[in-house]
């Protein structure tokens, strides 16, 4: 089955993963340069979803958004707190982890983009379009003020998830 929706944002969770990786080549020396372009890509996309895909498929079947949605909203709350602090080591564990479980969710058979998928399907060529015509997102350099990753644990808390048991599960 043709799915056009799905693969545009699975193309583009791989490429925000390559921009990670290029990050973190050198595990003690994120190169920041990349690390910019990881943060401004991975905000574009939430901001995809959240101001395009999401409304989108509201739109159609209320109900069904309703039940799926909320979880994926406090996720994105999540992540994006995440990006606030400056890069280190357990961060950069908490963000690999928190992705590749939402990233997964979303992708695969009956998750997030299938379901968009099926709502919009009178509408894919206008709505990639609009997501194709997303504008990235300004950020701020991060912040090293403890406020911002005891909010980002925060928000992290609310979807559900705990920093610093995600660093214990990680540690290698």
């Amino acid at each position: 089955m043709n799915k056009p929706l799905h693969q545009f944002f699975e193309n583009d969770h791989r490429q925000i993963d390559i921009f990670l990786n290029k990050a973190i080549e050198q595990p003690n020396d994120i190169e920041m340069k990349y690390y910019h372009q990881f943060r401004t890509r991975l905000l574009r996309h939430i901001k995809m979803e959240e101001k395009t895909l999401f409304p989108a498929a509201k739109k159609v079947d209320p109900e069904v958004i309703k039940k799926v949605i909320p979880q994926y909203r406090l996720e994105h709350g999540a992540i994006t707190a995440l990006m606030v602090p400056p890069p280190t080591v357990s961060l950069i564990k908490v963000i690999r982890y928190i992705l590749e479980k939402h990233n997964r969710d979303e992708e695969e058979p009956g998750g997030l983009y299938d379901i968009c998928e099926a709502l919009t399907q009178g509408q894919t060529q206008e709505l990639l379009d609009e997501l194709k015509a997303t504008k990235e997102v300004p950020v701020q350099p991060p912040n090293p003020a403890p406020i911002a990753i005891a909010a980002a644990k925060r928000a992290l808390a609310r979807a559900g998830y705990d920093f610093d048991e995600i660093v214990r599960l990680t540690h290698k």
